[in-house]
């Protein structure tokens, strides 16, 4: 069952369960469905034990060396942003409730900060913003047709451990040879 959050009681909207990170000027912004537990009770970003995130960073050359997810703030230095669909709830994808998910949001935020890439962290976020946004329901992994302003749309394979049987590492190299070379333009 995920986890909601209490209203502030100074600005009657809850306090998200991580915070996102943006800014301008950024080479990639990853989203992804919510918080899992771990990473809520940790307070950071794909912090699960099994979770194949900060690895597939270092990988495929995103990051320049293995972050730890308590490290994600540092982040942006590199060009890389986190915010999630679903911002005040926590859990699996599985438990999450459906009015949970703000895809207008993420849109909002997007057209604000104008990264050069906009990667789904796993099908189920880019599933409920597709469907919001562009009326699609089904997308292959990797770059997609449809962009935001400029932004181009990446969607990757969940680095979940519950989503071990998805994994495939291939769409993260090709977000980061985009990113490399959106770089250095």
């Amino acid at each position: 069952m995920p986890y909601i959050r209490r209203m502030n009681e100074t600005t009657d909207s809850p306090p998200p369960i991580l915070p996102d990170l943006l800014e301008k000027g950024l080479l990639v912004v990853f989203c992804g469905s919510a918080a899992g537990t771990v990473s809520a009770k940790k307070q950071a970003y794909y912090a699960g034990p099994g979770n194949k995130f900060w690895p597939a960073l270092f990988e495929t050359g995103l990051t320049p060396r293995l972050f730890a997810p308590e490290e994600y703030s540092l982040l942006p230095a590199l060009g890389i942003g986190f915010t999630d669909m679903a911002k005040h709830v926590y859990g699996s994808d599985a438990s999450l409730p459906k009015d949970a998910d703000d895809p207008h949001r993420v849109l909002d935020e997007i057209s604000k900060f104008k990264p050069k890439a906009l990667a789904f962290v796993g099908k189920r976020s880019a599933q409920v913003f597709f469907k919001t946004h562009f009326s699609k329901k089904n997308m292959p992994y990797g770059l997609q047709s449809e962009t935001i302003g400029k932004t181009r749309i990446f969607v990757l394979p969940s680095p979940s451990g519950l989503a071990i049987r998805y994994w495939d590492i291939a769409p993260w190299q090709s977000l980061a040879a985009f990113a490399r070379e959106r770089a250095i333009q």
